[in-house]
């Protein structure tokens, strides 16, 4: 049983972050306000309370809005931080507020979005009063289609897997071999994969080959045995050779990094390791970081992600991953969005200041919204993005408070298009801890608990630990969701612990 787990766990995740195929049925671009900067209700959009629409898009650089009223960022799919806090937790660790990523706690959640009726985006924007006067917490949600199973691409899958001698720890190594083995049983006609280990140097166990070779694949697998140091750069080099070598254009091409992050020796930097492989990630293959081990090198998985058009998750043992990446997050290998960027207008009539919560290393400057030479996040089916704003709202003040857009790129054809939604004062709940959805009072819980581990002060946020968990065991009772009622354990272990 725990063999088919894990096998399960790793082909979620192959599943999970993909990065090819799919195209989208969106052409259209979506129009944004042009606020002014007085007083006032906001004028009317056209796009109506709550509607997306997908319209021609005004010329690049003929927005008049404040710059500080425009917030733009990168999406991201990221979940390593959320992972990796709770298994510390779980050992009686506070995590570091360093590798606290709130929107990584955040995406870790299921949403419940509704799904668009074709390739791209739903989106959804919504809000609530915080307790503070004027204060307000505003949500972006953004969701893609699933996709069937059967009907997915073949993958070439490169595997880059560390057997450096810190992977010989319980729950390293043998996971992932483990994993691998099963893996290897359930794969399907057409579906490639390719081995390769590293250590102090890289070495490629098996090329490209066919799923239904499997004697020749786990006898791959269990050649894989620790020793020396952790040439991380090596092995990602060798693999983004490898995988560059087989590629196929009508399969998915992924490389997939399972390694503890804990670089020793050549390059070390995220920066000079992604230089190397630059010209081969650039051509449609993508990135998955794995992340496993107690001791974890958060930062540069997490870097190589962001920057590699890939995603981090991180797994700490077979039903922890079980949980999150089988029974929640099943998707299809092919990719529904290439290079995708969100940015929110925000009605400085209505809107005092506002702060994004998180997508520190995500953020883009206005003007690269449109500009599609900068890269964004890659979006695989049936995936949820999140994005919450707390908000100081104008008093006395009627009107939209937002409009959001999504840009993203066909990832066949790299056509642009866009869809947006705006939101108007009257549709924010009176109070968030009362009126709102439960899901969304969740996603407050889960990045207030963020902003607590990262000792960020907050006036959207009053509650304690002690109030969060109250808030989450609720909430546990409303959602009937087990990872809810983790969640108000894990607050009150951080609470015991501060």
């Amino acid at each position: 049983m725990k063999s088919r787990i894990l096998a399960c766990v790793l082909l979620a995740l192959v599943l999970l972050v993909s990065a090819c195929g799919g195209s989208s049925n969106e052409t259209g671009q979506a129009r944004r306000p042009s606020y002014p900067s007085g007083a006032g209700s906001a004028p009317d959009t056209g796009s109506g309370k709550g509607t997306a629409r997908a319209v021609p898009s005004p010329a690049r650089g003929s927005r008049s809005e404040p710059a500080d009223k425009i917030s733009t960022f990168a999406l991201d799919v990221d979940t390593a931080s959320y992972g990796y806090a709770r298994a510390g937790l779980k050992e009686g660790r506070l995590p570091d507020p360093a590798q606290v990523r709130p929107e990584e706690f955040v995406n870790a959640f299921r949403q419940g979005y509704a799904e668009p009726s074709g390739d791209g985006f739903a989106v959804q924007l919504d809000g609530a009063r915080g307790a503070a006067e004027g204060t307000a917490l505003l949500r972006v949600g953004l969701q893609t289609r699933t996709a069937e199973a059967a009907a997915r691409r073949p993958a070439n899958l490169t595997f880059v897997v560390d057997v450096s001698g810190s992977m010989g720890d319980p729950g390293r190594l043998d996971l992932v071999r483990e994993a691998l083995h099963t893996l290897v049983d359930q794969l399907g006609p057409g579906d490639q994969v390719s081995i390769v280990s590293f250590s102090d140097e890289a070495r490629l166990r098996i090329s490209m080959t066919p799923a239904s070779e499997r004697a020749d694949l786990h006898a791959a697998v269990d050649s894989l045995g620790t020793e020396g140091s952790t040439n991380l750069e090596a092995g990602l080099v060798t693999g983004y050779e490898e995988a560059s070598r087989a590629f196929r254009p009508v399969a998915t091409n992924r490389v997939i990094l399972l390694s503890d992050g804990l670089a020793n020796t050549g390059n070390t930097s995220w920066q000079g390791i992604l230089d190397r492989v630059k010209e081969q990630a650039g051509h449609r293959i993508t990135l998955l970081c794995v992340g496993v081990g107690r001791d974890y090198g958060d930062a540069l998985m997490e870097q190589l992600a962001d920057n590699g058009d890939g995603a981090a998750v991180y797994v700490s043992s077979p039903e922890e991953a079980r949980k999150i990446f089988v029974e929640r997050l099943p998707a299809g290998l092919d990719l529904r969005a290439r290079d995708a960027k969100a940015q929110v207008a925000f009605n400085p009539a209505t809107v005092e200041s506002y702060r994004l919560l998180g997508y520190e290393n995500r953020t883009l400057a206005q003007e690269d919204f449109r500009d599609d030479a900068k890269d964004g996040g890659e979006v695989g089916p049936g995936h949820a993005v999140t994005a919450l704003y707390a908000v100081r709202l104008r008093p006395g003040t009627s009107g939209q408070v937002a409009m959001a857009t999504v840009r993203w790129q066909d990832p066949d054809t790299r056509e642009p298009a866009e869809m947006s939604r705006a939101v108007d004062l009257s549709e924010l709940s009176d109070a968030l801890w009362e009126g709102s959805s439960p899901r969304l009072q969740v996603d407050a819980v889960v990045a207030a608990f963020a902003e607590r581990l990262r000792h960020t002060d907050d006036e959207l946020f009053t509650e304690d630990l002690d109030g969060l968990a109250g808030h989450a065991t609720r909430l546990a009772s409303a959602t009937e969701d087990p990872m809810v009622t983790e969640l108000a354990e894990l607050i009150r272990t951080a609470g015991s612990l501060e």
